[in-house]
């Protein structure tokens, strides 16, 4: 399996899927280093409404189809949107609305991976 840079196509792809509409307070988390990851990076990112979480996450998978010829392994969260989740098994992103992510606090649970922030 190939491992994942902050190099790879599908890194820069998704980051600048989210970043084309207008996610906020965008981070990504390196995993590589930790045992009990289920991944190599975590894209996390916010947006205020439903419609806008939507539209990130359709963005981010769009995008990957079109650049890499990618799907998701698979996505869950698309019908409340106050958190969708897009995994494609090395690199999973979550678009959170902000309460949301406060209450799950994925950052803080992954405390101990190298957090890069992609704002702009």
């Amino acid at each position: 399996m190939t491992r994942i840079t902050k190099n790879s196509k599908i890194f820069k792809t998704i980051i600048k899927a989210i970043q084309d509409k207008k996610g906020e307070n965008i981070i990504s988390l390196d995993l590589r280093k930790i045992p009990e990851a289920v991944a190599d990076f975590f894209v996390i990112c916010q947006a205020t409404t439903n419609t806008q979480v939507r539209a990130i996450a359709n963005a981010v998978e769009e995008e990957v189809k079109k650049e890499l010829g990618e799907t998701p392994y698979r996505h869950e969260g698309h019908q409340a949107a106050q958190w969708v989740l897009i995994d494609y098994v090395n690199i999973v992103v979550h678009v959170m609305q902000p309460e949301t992510r406060k209450f799950y606090q994925i950052e803080e649970m992954w405390s101990d991976a190298p957090m890069t922030e992609h704002n702009g």
